[in-house]
C-alpha cells in the first residue's frame, strides 16, 4: 500500500473512530443529563485533570518517540511498557495519598472517594499504551475504532443504567473507568502482543532523550487545558463547572476529534518523509487547508445552532452551557492548527523547540485565569480566544522555518475556507433568531441550510480544499465498493 493510501485509509477509519466513540459518549452524556444534575457533572470536572496528569506521566513522550523511531525492537516496546506501567502505578498511589486534600481544597467530600476508584484508569490506560502504538506505527486504525467502539458502547449502556438506578455520580465515574478498562483489556486480545521481561537501559536512555522533553510539554498542556476546571471548581461553583463541562464536551466532539485524527496520521505518515523537504511541505500544506476547512465548518457552525440544540438534546436546565459553548467553538477552531504545526516540530526531531513554545504559551494562562477569578466564567473564555491567537503566531513561525512555510502562506490558504463557513455560520444564525419554533425543528432547519448552503458555495467558487476533500473521500469510496 502507498504512503497516499495508508494516510487515507487511516484517516477514514481515524475519523470514524473518533466520531463514532465520541458520537456514543455524546448520546450517554445527552441522556445522562438528564437524569442527573450539573453539580454531579462539576464534581467529575474536578477531579478530570489530575487524570489527564497521570495519563501525561504514563505516557512519558515515549508514544511519539516510538513512533518516530525507523525499527523498534522488542526490547524498545517492553522497555517502554514497564517504565510507563510503573510510572501509571505510582502516581495512582499518589492520588491515594492526596485525595483527602484534593476533597479540601475542592470542599466536596465526596471527592476523597470518587478519585481512587476513578483513578484506576491511569493504570488501565498504561497497560495499553504499547499496543496503541504499535497500531499508530502500522497506521491501524480499523482495529483501534473496533476496539473503541465496543468498549465506549458497553461503557455507555451501563452508565445509564446505573443512572436509572439512582447512583448518580458513580454512573459518570463507571462511564470513564469501564470505558479505560475494557479498551485496554480488548487491545491485548486483539493485538497479540506480549512484553519480554527486558529493560534496555540504552534503548531508555535514547527514547528518553526525545521524550522526556514532550513528556514536560504534555505535562504543560494537559495543565493548561485541565486548569480552568479546577479554577471553576475552586472559585465557582460545583453546578457552574457542570455547566461548562457540558459545553466543553460539545465543543471537543469537533475540535478535539479534528485534532487527535490529524495528530495521530499526521506524525507517522510525516515522519516516514521527513527527509525530503519539497514532498514534506508538499503533504503539510494539503492537510493544512483540507483540515482548517473542515475545523471552520464545524466549529463556527456549532456555535451558530448551539442554543437549539443544547435545548434539543439536554434541555433547558443545561441553558447556560449554551452561551459557554459558543465561545469556546471560536477559540478551539485553530486547535487543528496548533497540532499540526507541533507535529511539524517534533518530525524534525526539535522537541527542545517544543517544549521552549509550550512554556512561553501556557504562561500566558496566568492573566487569563485571574481574569476569570475576577471577572467571571465569560470573560474568561474570551481571554482564551486572544490566546489561541497568540499561540497560533508561535507555532507556525518556528513550524514555518523548516519546511519554508510561513505563517503568511498558511494564512493565505486557510483564508479561504475561513470566509466561507463564516458566511454560511452567519446564515445559520439568522435562520434560527428569525424562524425559531420549536428548538428540534429549528436544529434541523439550520443543519439542513447549512450542509446545503457549503456544498453550494464550495462549488460555486470551486474551492481547491474542498474539490481535494471532495475527490479523496470519493476515490476511497469507489474502491471500498
Amino acid at each position: 500500500m502507498t504512503l497516499k493510501k495508508k494516510a487515507v485509509n487511516g484517516l477514514a477509519w481515524s475519523f470514524l473512530d473518533n466520531f463514532f466513540v465520541q458520537g456514543i459518549n455524546i448520546i450517554a452524556s445527552v441522556i445522562l443529563a438528564r437524569l442527573l444534575s450539573p453539580r454531579e457533572f462539576g464534581l467529575i470536572g474536578m477531579v478530570t485533570i489530575f487524570i489527564a496528569l497521570g495519563q501525561s506521566f504514563a505516557d512519558s513522550g515515549f508514544k511519539q518517540a516510538l513512533i518516530r523511531k525507523k525499527e523498534c525492537t522488542q526490547a524498545d516496546y517492553s522497555t517502554v511498557f514497564f517504565f510507563n506501567l510503573s510510572v501509571g502505578i505510582a502516581w495512582y498511589l499518589l492520588l491515594l495519598i492526596a485525595s483527602g486534600s484534593i476533597a479540601t481544597f475542592f470542599n466536596e467530600p465526596e471527592l476523597s472517594i470518587i478519585l481512587p476508584v476513578f483513578g484506576l484508569g491511569v493504570i488501565a490506560q498504561a497497560l495499553a499504551l504499547v499496543q496503541t502504538i504499535q497500531l499508530t506505527r502500522r497506521i491501524d486504525f480499523k482495529l483501534q475504532t473496533k476496539i473503541s467502539s465496543i468498549a465506549s458502547l458497553f461503557a455507555g449502556t451501563i452508565a445509564i443504567l446505573m443512572a436509572f438506578l439512582g447512583y448518580g455520580v458513580w454512573s459518570l465515574v463507571a462511564l470513564m473507568l469501564i470505558r479505560y478498562v475494557l479498551n485496554t483489556l480488548f487491545l491485548w486480545i486483539w493485538n497479540a502482543w506480549k512484553p519480554s521481561l527486558i529493560f534496555d537501559f540504552f534503548s531508555f536512555k535514547e527514547m528518553f532523550g526525545f521524550g522526556s522533553k514532550l513528556l514536560l510539554v504534555g505535562l504543560i498542556d494537559t495543565t493548561y487545558r485541565n486548569i480552568y476546571l479546577a479554577v471553576i471548581g475552586k472559585f465557582f461553583s460545583a453546578a457552574d463547572l457542570g455547566y461548562y463541562t457540558r459545553a466543553d464536551q460539545f465543543k471537543q466532539l469537533p475540535s478535539q476529534n479534528i485534532t487527535t485524527v490529524i495528530q495521530r496520521v499526521s506524525y507517522p505518515v510525516l515522519s516516514s518523509i521527513q527527509n525530503d523537504t519539497s514532498r514534506l511541505k508538499a503533504s503539510y500544506q494539503k492537510l493544512i487547508k483540507s483540515t482548517m476547512l473542515i475545523s471552520f465548518l464545524l466549529m463556527i457552525g456549532l456555535a451558530a445552532v448551539a442554543k437549539p440544540m443544547v435545548l434539543t438534546l439536554i434541555g433547558e436546565q443545561w441553558m447556560i452551557s449554551a452561551e459557554y459553548l459558543q465561545l469556546l467553538c471560536f477559540g478551539a477552531m485553530l486547535f487543528p492548527l496548533h497540532a499540526l504545526n507541533l507535529n511539524m516540530l517534533s518530525v524534525q526531531g526539535r522537541s527542545d523547540l517544543f517544549l521552549r513554545l509550550e512554556i512561553i504559551k501556557k504562561a500566558l494562562a496566568v492573566p487569563i485565569i485571574i481574569i476569570g477569578i475576577n471577572y467571571g466564567i465569560k470573560v474568561m473564555i474570551m481571554a482564551m480566544i486572544v490566546n489561541s491567537f497568540i499561540a497560533y503566531y508561535l507555532n507556525s513561525y518556528w513550524s514555518g522555518r523548516f519546511i519554508g512555510y510561513s505563517m503568511l502562506e498558511q494564512v493565505r490558504d486557510i483564508l479561504p475556507s475561513f470566509m466561507l463557513a463564516s458566511a454560511v455560520g452567519i446564515v445559520v444564525w439568522i435562520i434560527g433568531y428569525l424562524f425559531e419554533t420549536t428548538p428540534l425543528i429549528t436544529l434541523v432547519m439550520q443543519i439542513a441550510i447549512g450542509a446545503l448552503l457549503t456544498i453550494s458555495l464550495s462549488e460555486m467558487i470551486q474551492l481547491d480544499s474542498y474539490l481535494f476533500i471532495k475527490r479523496t473521500v470519493l476515490e476511497y469510496i469507489t474502491k471500498k465498493i
